[in-house]
């Protein structure tokens, strides 16, 4: 790709990639404590929390993904980032128990809850959780190189391409911390964004496409079930079913944005409670964009193949980089923009989950286990070694895992593979802070039990369930992942419960009590309810009413934002005893941001069903 840059690319790419290892290394020469190096101090700002989030959930093989999916499922792949269920959970119902505790990790606050073995067993699963992403990350943005750098001298093999990332990555890593991570992440942020904008502006602007109102009319000529611009999939699709968008990867999301260590580390280092939940809630809305600029950029892609190509059907997650080949004008500097976009969409997820791998190796395993009396010099020396040990493991399994050869909906098979291990965190967490009766020794059980689940469920419905022909006809021939989640998550729900109520009863009520949370499970029900309530009527209007969804969406939309207009509430105010009375609208309050991430994603379920 470089020997058909122009100068000007050479220069924008460059100067552009220059910036984050600058940064990082400047931070990084300023000496650091054990709080500074894993948790910045405790200092950071809303934004800068919006920009690490944002690009710790970002990766280039999320762009790369999220286009292809598009390009080859469509606009579906959408609910991977309305994800404000998972937020509100997280800002109304788990942050301030997190902060109020003083936590470097989510391991200590299942300690608090549960014990020290809970604690350990969720460093253990979510070091695997985190390799496999880091893999996944290593793998993409290896072959991303390959691509950017084929046809010159600088050609690089896969191996040299993964040897590269883990270099560049830990040049600041390792000696600059979460800080470096933030400051790096958040420059990233508005690199990926802008690159993502830039492909989607000019990819919507051809002549074929016509903007993206054009794109709606050239996908409603379609025949139903040839359109892409559409939210909603027969339950037994095997991708994407709407079955298991409302079941399973509703609870993926809830474990990314409440319970995985990678995400809730920047929420654990904000300045404030305050600047935590508006940077998550920010973060909600930068993820809004991502169908706008990226998966509909894929829709588009599709047209715009299809009619450019003869109807030539390419690899689609190739569609990314044959796109940019495609409606890029060169000689702009754009082409060395939107690669050092995709780049930095790389470092800014391998250097956060390699920061947070670390920070539960030091903090859960060596000060715990090995070295109890470890000063801050040993504590920050051991988390530099583990970065290290880290980035070599990564690189050996995905040498060891991922042939250079890329494959259909990479990111889609990396989502699948992830969440075996997530539905017994979420349970032991989500029971943990709603229900006194929850126990130790169940909830390790159910922890560990979860991805048995996972598998036992797999066998039983592809050998057995799947075989009958009604049942297939609903969920299809093999279970889908978002099912398998779900189920799984049933059953690791029930084991808790059962387990607590009979064999294992709760001998710790004082864990429970020190998590003092701000909202009961009474609270929350009432909550969900007349959230479900008023998309119920909603949703009668359309089924039994004769209303487009497009035509409720604004009225949807308003009558959840009200939701949030109701009687004053009541938080404790981070760090100080007294009680803050927030009532009325107030661009301030956070519950209104929260109210307005909300009423737009209930919008877009609407407006694209």
């Amino acid at each position: 790709m470089l020997s058909q840059l122009q100068t000007i690319d050479i220069i924008v790419l460059i100067g552009m990639l220059a910036i984050m290892p600058t940064a990082g290394i400047i931070i990084a020469l300023r000496k650091k404590t054990a709080e500074d190096y894993f948790l910045a101090g405790r200092n950071i700002k809303w934004w800068a929390v919006a920009g690490s989030v944002f690009g710790t959930n970002i990766s280039s093989f999320h762009l790369i993904g999220m286009l292809g999916i598009g390009y080859s499922i469509g606009f579906v792949q959408a609910h991977y980032e309305i994800v404000f269920p998972a937020i509100l959970l997280l800002c109304f119902v788990f942050l301030t128990s997190y902060r109020r505790l003083d936590v470097f990790t989510l391991s200590q606050y299942l300690e608090v809850r549960y014990n020290d073995k809970a604690r350990l067993l969720y460093t253990i699963l979510l070091i695997l959780i985190i390799l496999v992403q880091l893999v996944g990350s290593f793998y993409v943005g290896s072959l991303t190189l390959q691509w950017l750098f084929g046809g010159t001298s600088f050609e690089m093999s896969y191996t040299t391409g993964l040897i590269l990332i883990g270099l560049i990555t830990c040049s600041y890593t390792i000696w600059g911390g979460m800080e470096s991570i933030v400051v790096t992440d958040t420059i990233q942020t508005l690199m990926m964004l802008a690159a993502g904008t830039a492909v989607a502006y000019f990819t919507l602007s051809q002549p074929e496409i016509g903007g993206f109102t054009g794109l709606l009319n050239l996908d409603a000529a379609q025949p139903r079930e040839a359109q892409k611009m559409h939210l909603y999939l027969p339950s037994n699709h095997p991708n994407l079913p709407w079955t298991g968008i409302f079941t399973g990867l509703l609870l993926q999301h809830c474990f990314n944005f409440s319970t995985n260590q990678f995400l809730v580390q920047r929420v654990l280092a904000a300045n404030s409670d305050s600047d935590a939940r508006k940077g998550v809630i920010a973060s909600g809305f930068l993820k809004l964009t991502i169908p706008f600029f990226s998966i509909s950029a894929g829709v588009a892609a599709y047209y715009l193949f299809r009619s450019r190509f003869n109807g030539m059907d390419f690899n689609s997650d190739n569609a990314f980089l044959k796109l940019v080949e495609t409606v890029i004008p060169p000689g702009t500097g754009l082409v060395g923009m939107i690669l050092a976009g995709l780049t930095a969409a790389t470092f800014s997820s391998v250097d956060s989950m390699m920061n947070s791998a670390t920070t539960l190796l030091t903090v859960d395993v060596y000060q715990k286990y090995v070295n109890p009396k470890a000063t801050d010099k040993q504590i920050v020396r051991f988390g530099r070694l583990m970065i290290l040990v880290m980035v070599v493991a990564s690189i050996g399994l995905a040498l060891w895992t991922y042939t250079p050869d890329r494959t259909n909906n990479f990111m889609l098979k990396v989502s699948a593979q992830l969440s075996y291990f997530t539905p017994g965190i979420m349970v032991a967490f989500f029971v943990g802070i709603l229900w006194r009766g929850a126990s130790a020794r169940a909830a390790v059980i159910a922890m560990a039990a979860a991805p048995f689940y996972g598998l036992l469920a797999e066998f039983m419905y592809n050998n057995f369930l799947g075989t009958n022909p009604s049942v297939a006809a609903v969920f299809g021939e093999k279970l889908n992942f978002m099912h398998r989640v779900f189920l799984t998550f049933l059953l690791t729900l029930t084991t808790l419960i059962v387990l607590s109520r009979t064999a294992f009863p709760n001998l710790r009520p004082e864990g429970f009590e020190r998590l003092r949370v701000d909202i009961d499970a009474g609270q929350l029900a009432r909550a969900v309810g007349l959230f479900l309530l008023v998309q119920a009527v909603f949703v009668g209007l359309i089924f039994l009413g004769g209303l487009s969804p497009k035509s409720v969406a604004v009225w949807a939309a308003l009558a959840t934002f009200g939701l949030f207009l109701g009687p004053k509430s009541e938080r404790v105010k981070e760090r100080k005893s007294e009680v803050v009375s927030r009532a009325g609208f107030s661009l301030s309050n956070d519950l209104i941001w929260a109210g307005l991430l909300t009423a737009v994603s209930v919008g877009v379920l609407y407006y694209f069903a």
